[in-house]
């Protein structure tokens, strides 16, 4: 298992996890708000399939740190919403949304249990196959998965921001 996400196919990333279990605490990370707006973004979820999805994003309340929004981001310095949809549903093990404006791509998260641990296996697909949509989604995802191992080990998280620089510059080096 590669500590970073890698591209499976052309316009899709694929990241894995290992994450402290049980299944149903790692679910509730992913499917509850004021869990996961701990590591993504808070927002409602109707969770069945065709569910409306709402992803409030607030990057600055993801850590304690007072971290310098990067220049390219400053568009979401106050915050950003998604919208999406529940394409697929099966809880604790499966659950798909669409990602982005337009519902463009599509994010899924497959959990397994692996002892007291959790496999998570999240593949963002559908993505424009263009390096700068790679870069900025993996270096987000690596960030924000970053943030989520933090919570469930029971660690102050990381800085999203700061994680987020270096992450992009080691993509960046990847991602060729």
């Amino acid at each position: 298992m590669s500590k970073y996400g890698i591209i499976s196919e052309p316009g899709t990333l694929r990241f894995e996890r290992l994450l402290p279990g049980p299944i149903d605490r790692v679910w509730s990370f992913l499917t509850e708000s004021e869990k996961r707006a701990k590591w993504l973004a808070s927002g409602e979820m109707e969770l069945f399939k065709g569910g409306r999805v709402q992803l409030n994003f607030h990057h600055a309340n993801l850590s304690a740190e007072d971290e310098t929004v990067p220049d390219k981001y400053k568009q979401y310095e106050a915050g950003d919403v998604m919208i999406g949809r529940i394409t697929d549903y099966d809880p604790p093990r499966l659950l798909s949304y669409t990602w982005g404006p337009g519902e463009d791509s599509e994010v899924s998260f497959h959990l397994t249990p692996a002892e007291e641990n959790v496999q998570l296996v999240l593949t963002h697909s559908k993505l424009a196959d263009n390096r700068d949509v790679l870069l900025s989604v993996a270096s987000g995802w690596h960030t924000y998965l970053t943030l989520l191992t933090d919570h469930l080990n029971g660690r102050k998280p990381s800085g999203f921001w700061s994680t987020h620089t270096r992450m992009e510059e080691k993509y960046g080096q990847r991602l060729r």
